[in-house]
């Protein structure tokens, strides 16, 4: 029988929704690829018995348990005595998790305070899960039926211990249970998930025994196709199949078939064509600039950005014509072309994009109404000028898709489609 898994992330924090929980969307995503299935997400605030009645519902039901959070050196921090209840054993100091801590402290030329010894007090029989990045130690414990492990909430280092000490130990506990799961993503823009979703549907009655799932990524669609079992070989073969008919359904609107982000993908097309870009944003704030320059190498291609928000920026800086913004406005397709040629004039770039719009709450008209957007495109042949109405009401997912829609204008471009 196959091994399945459930998944506790606990605190205040994440229970009031004051924290968004991306810790359990992290490990289940792994977990299914070791081909682990996931059978629950649990939630628990920073409430002793409630925690401990749910790890001792979970090592009944699974044989994986992946705790997260609660580990810290404050008072609210009650997992590993939660843990120690549900077990029915007494903490003890682990000596090697304290080592660790101490170590920690030394390495950063810090004292280690009492509060942080506390850290080291583990349920009796646990092995210690080395952190590499924080304070606190994990480990790992078997109660009833469950092997848990427990990480710390906070992100960084839950990936570090997942991924070193987690994963291996489960790939062991699986034995000759264990078979591969293998994951193709194929990233998409332009397209609804709801028709991603219906044109990709048949894909599970084609290629049988292929898992499909969508995720929303805003403004990306992706599609996930997961398969297990043994022949690593076939597997490849399928999946490659099943990636190819997918791509044919979708189209132009397949960004990569390797889970690529739009700004990846247009920093990749640029590179292999040895290109450069310039960008010129109004409503967008920068945020084109900032997806791109988050890609190591992107000084490769990146060249140069301005937020012009203020009329006169656009007129003295990108040179921008007074007459145009006083007969078009700063929303128009014509100052999104001059705002184009402007950063690529400037940086001597082989492109140039634009932006300008409204992008909400407040500042739309009846002719201009909150989600228009204007973007420029300028080549080494032309200066193309588009307007676009997108019908989203809140300030951040307008931003959002207007960037994104200019990195597609450009993508097309560089593609030719």
């Amino acid at each position: 029988m196959d091994m399945n898994a459930e998944i506790l992330a606990t605190g205040d924090e994440i229970r009031s929704g004051a924290l968004v929980d991306t810790n359990s969307a992290y490990i289940a995503e792994k977990l299914e690829e070791t081909g682990i299935a996931v059978q629950r997400h649990n939630c628990v605030g920073d409430e002793l018995d409630a925690l401990a009645v749910v790890i001792g519902e979970m090592s009944t039901r699974a044989d994986i348990g992946v705790v997260t959070g609660g580990l810290g050196p404050t008072t609210d921090d009650i997992t590993a005595e939660a843990a120690a209840s549900a077990a029915g054993v007494g903490l003890v100091e682990d000596a090697k998790a304290l080592t660790m801590i101490a170590s920690f402290f030394k390495s950063h030329n810090r004292d280690m305070t009492a509060s942080n010894r506390k850290q080291a007090m583990v349920p009796r029989g646990s092995k210690t899960l080395y952190n590499p990045v924080g304070t606190a130690p994990g480990f790992s414990l078997k109660i009833n039926r469950c092997t848990f492990f427990f990480l710390p909430g906070v992100p960084p280092e839950m990936h570090r211990m997942l991924a070193a000490e987690v994963l291996p130990d489960i790939e062991g506990l699986m034995g000759s249970k264990r078979t591969s799961c293998q994951v193709r993503n194929i990233s998409t823009f332009g397209l609804t998930e709801s028709v991603v979703g219906e044109k990709v549907a048949d894909v599970v009655r084609r290629f049988p025994g292929l898992r499909l799932g969508l995720r929303a990524k805003f403004p990306e669609i992706h599609v996930k196709l997961y398969l297990n079992g043994e022949d690593l070989v076939q597997m490849q073969q399928i999946l490659d199949e099943a990636t190819d008919w997918v791509a044919g359904r979708l189209g132009k609107y397949v960004l990569s078939t390797a889970g690529e982000s739009m700004p990846r993908v247009v920093g990749r097309l640029l590179r292999e064509r040895g290109a450069t870009l310039s960008v010129a944003e109004s409503c967008t704030g920068g945020r084109i600039a900032n997806w791109l320059t988050d890609i190591p190498g992107s000084s490769d291609y990146f060249l140069f950005a301005g937020v012009s928000y203020a009329n006169e920026a656009k007129v003295d800086i990108l040179g921008v014509s007074p007459e145009t913004l006083e007969e078009s406005g700063a929303v128009s397709e014509e100052i999104a072309r001059e705002m184009a040629a402007g950063a690529r004039r400037i940086a001597k770039a082989t492109y140039g994009i634009s932006t300008t719009g409204v992008a909400g709450p407040d500042g739309g008209t009846q002719e201009k109404p909150v989600g228009t957007v204007c973007l420029g495109l300028a080549t080494p042949d032309t200066v193309l000028g588009k307007q676009f109405f997108f019908p989203f009401g809140k300030r951040s997912m307008n931003k959002s898709i207007f960037a994104m829609m200019a990195l597609e204008m450009l993508r097309r471009e560089l593609l030719g489609i």
